[in-house]
């Protein structure tokens, strides 16, 4: 809701993603991609892209990527036991994104939660799209738009007061300097406990400055820099538990188990991150249908924590206990990227090309050393609670947990480490050519050098062999996009697709995910490629954007374990999505907003290493999920909105076996302006506060949503 603060002027200009942005739009309906590879306007680019602008962020009162999210069908959220908790990990149409995560269009590394109080907008883009991203984009990609120095004076401010003892304090300053240059710096500071969850809470703050000069020029340069520091509470949520008459694990509210219940300690466990990064883009018109660009982004990223696993694995649960098991890590991750695009519209005959080419090259380093979190008596927790690890709280009640209980085990590095470094070098290119007012074809191609090395000491746990160790996959990586577009009105455009994607061994390795490792150090890429027709329509004097798509993701040789030979991994599994997909957003009247869209996704593991497991649904990928955001104003000084979200049932494992149940979520908002200049905004997130379940793993738990919250913030914006 603090995000009613963070507005930008209607003729700013802003230098967003390498490109010079012009008017920005405080509707719900956007005509263009940040991104220079989309060399089409969205109406008549082949392919789902999904905007959420700054307008929607500021009324839900979204604070963090995850709220952002939370308004776009097609996108559910993992957990992961590693190296996440608590961080973003987004599920595109089924498949894992965690690794997607752009920055104005370069890659963003390393496991973390985004705040977005420096975020102007998020766009979405859905399908295998390698050709754009490079590894991965099995699901998707998620691209950040940042708030840019831009020309105008602008102050804005807000803080927030909430429920569950919220603060939120928010500045966003854009001064002028010349007639050419301007500085632009946002502040946040943020604590609050989360709703419905005993003794959970999170603290963060950050700033970001940015320099932009030469706007308006043929040579523009823009100077960021952005920091984050947290400091949390992590919670892994709820112990999945058996529901009577059923075969199946169900983390469903089980007899006597209060929703609230935390199994962590207060004093043992912390999360605390610290992000920074630095970008450089120069952009310089040769003339008027060529321009050169060049950005270049280095950043360093820390994240360490010590959480409670509600462990069921060891029977404790049927018996009313959990034990408290430990997952840590430390670690730092580092790297850089440049990039260097040209853009070029030209003719050649009677067709019209919009093409951009680059390069591209990028490296990061990851240290990952965990710790050795043991009991009092220098073990780890056996099979079965008993009265000493009760007492000595690496144990506690299922149904009445003491977060407080003083911990009295040790907690001293790992001997074990691992070092990744992955390095890229890419080159692409993208045209849209033109053939005339009604057809189009669009067509990309990508090709990455792709390297990851992985090397350090490894204890000997879960079948590994003792001792120091080195691997390495090296990849190389074709993608390419087609889409032919049909325009058979000015307002509207029909569509169809096909693109490809690869994932390399290793590819998440930097960001808390899988490291490269012996069984599949050896592997090729997994293949991915989509299938997709659709079509984009504006209505109202092109106010209301409506889409339609319908789409199968194929994954043709996913990896898993070797049938014949549990050591190794083998490209033979297959997995599949079929769906259909609709949005909506823009405005149906002056005064009304809308914003949302529906998703159907029906999902089938193929081929799996478990033949039992063929024909089951994919993990997180529920067959329904809708969401829907609505504004409208009642009388000039007064807005009012509300939204609804369904997510359907999910299954947490291929088995399976593991499910969370399905969930209506409602919120609502009201804003009033008291003067020209300063605004109040109430927002109540999950009204009838429903205790639902965000994100389920593959054992052991399910991460429990927050509860109701009200928060109310004023706003002043000149």
């Amino acid at each position: 809701m603090a995000q009613a603060a963070e507005t930008t002027q209607d003729n700013a200009l802003n230098l967003g993603a390498t490109t010079i942005d012009g008017e920005q739009d405080t509707g719900y309906k956007t005509e263009e991609s940040a991104s220079k590879k989309y060399t089409a306007p969205l109406r008549e680019t082949p392919k789902s892209v999904t905007v959420i602008p700054q307008q929607v962020i500021r009324d839900t009162a979204a604070t963090s990527l995850a709220d952002a999210l939370r308004t776009t069908p097609g996108i559910t959220f993992g957990a992961g036991e590693g190296g996440n908790p608590n961080a973003d990990r987004p599920i595109i149409r089924g498949f894992n994104a965690e690794s997607d995560v752009f920055i104005d269009g370069m890659r963003d590394v390393a496991a973390q939660s985004r705040e977005i109080f420096n975020v102007e907008s998020v766009e979405v883009s859905k399908g295998p799209g390698s050709a754009f991203t490079g590894a991965g984009s099995t699901g998707g990609s998620l691209n950040l738009v940042t708030k840019g120095a831009h020309l105008g004076d602008a102050y804005n401010g807000g803080y927030t007061f909430g429920s569950d003892q919220t603060q939120r304090y928010t500045l966003d300053v854009n001064q002028q300097m010349t007639d050419t240059s301007a500085v632009r710096l946002n502040l946040m500071k943020h604590d609050a406990n989360v709703a419905g969850r005993n003794d959970v809470d999170v603290s963060r703050w950050g700033f970001a400055p940015s320099f932009a000069f030469g706007l308006g020029t043929e040579t523009r340069v823009k100077v960021d820099y952005y920091h984050l520091t947290t400091d949390d509470m992590p919670d892994y949520g709820i112990p999945l538990t058996s529901t009577t008459g059923r075969s199946k694990y169900v983390v469903d509210k089980p007899a006597h188990v209060n929703e609230n219940n935390f199994y962590g300690l207060t004093d043992r466990d912390y999360r605390k991150s610290v992000n920074d990064s630095g970008t450089l883009r120069i952009e310089h018109d040769l003339n008027d249908s060529l321009t050169l660009s060049n950005s270049f982004r280095m950043s360093r990223s820390t994240l360490d924590y010590i959480v409670t696993n509600p462990d069921d694995s060891r029977g404790n649960v049927a018996n009313g206990l959990v034990s408290r098991s430990a997952k840590s890590r430390n670690s730092t991750s580092s790297g850089f990227v440049n990039q260097t695009d040209l853009q070029a519209k030209f003719n050649t005959g009677f067709v019209e090309h919009s093409l951009v080419t680059g390069v591209e090259f990028s490296y990061q380093d990851t240290h990952n050393r965990g710790y050795n979190v043991l009991t009092a008596t220098g073990g780890t927790i056996g099979s079965t609670c008993n009265a000493a690890l009760l007492r000595s709280g690496d144990c506690t009640s299922l149904y009445d947990p003491t977060p407080k209980d003083a911990w009295n085990g040790t907690i001293t590095d790992s001997l074990a480490y691992t070092d990744t470094d992955t390095k890229t070098s890419a080159a692409y290119v993208f045209d849209t050519l033109k053939f005339n007012d009604q057809w189009s074809l669009n067509l990309g191609l990508r090709y990455d050098d792709y390297d990851v090395t992985s090397s350090g000491y490894s204890t000997g746990g879960r079948g590994a062999v003792a001792g120091a160790f080195k691997r390495e996959n090296t990849s190389q990586l074709w993608n390419y996009q087609v889409g032919l577009t049909y325009k058979p009105l000015p307002n509207g455009s029909i569509y169809a697709a096909w693109s490809t994607s690869s994932n390399p061994s290793g590819e998440t390795s930097g960001n808390g995910g899988l490291e490269l490792a012996a069984n599949n150090t050896d592997l090729d890429p997994e293949k991915n490629r989509n299938y997709e027709i659709g079509t984009k329509w504006d209505f109202f004097d092109d106010n209301l954007s409506l889409t339609a798509a319908l789409f199968r993701t194929e994954k043709t040789n996913a990896r898993i374990t070797d049938p014949d030979n549990a050591t190794f991994q083998v490209l033979d599994g297959e997995q599949r999505v079929d769906g259909l997909e609709l949005t909506y957003s823009g405005n149906i009247t002056s005064k009304w907003k809308v914003y949302g869209g529906y998703t159907y996704m029906e999902s089938e593991i193929v081929k799996a290493t478990n033949k039992a497991d063929e024909g089951n649904h994919m993990p997180s990928t529920p067959r329904n999920n809708f969401n829907f955001w609505s504004t409208y104003e009642l009388v000039p000084k007064l807005t009012v909105g509300a939204g609804a979200t369904f997510v359907d049932s999910r299954f947490g494992n291929e088995a399976n076996s593991v499910e969370v149940p399905s969930y209506w979520r409602y919120d609502a908002m009201a804003t009033y302006a008291l003067t020209k200049n300063v605004d109040l905004q109430l927002n109540v997130q999950n009204l009838t506060d429903k205790r639902y379940y965000d994100q389920v793993f593959t054992t052991h738990y399910a991460h429990m949503a927050a509860g109701r919250t009200a928060l109310m913030s004023a706003s002043f914006h000149y």
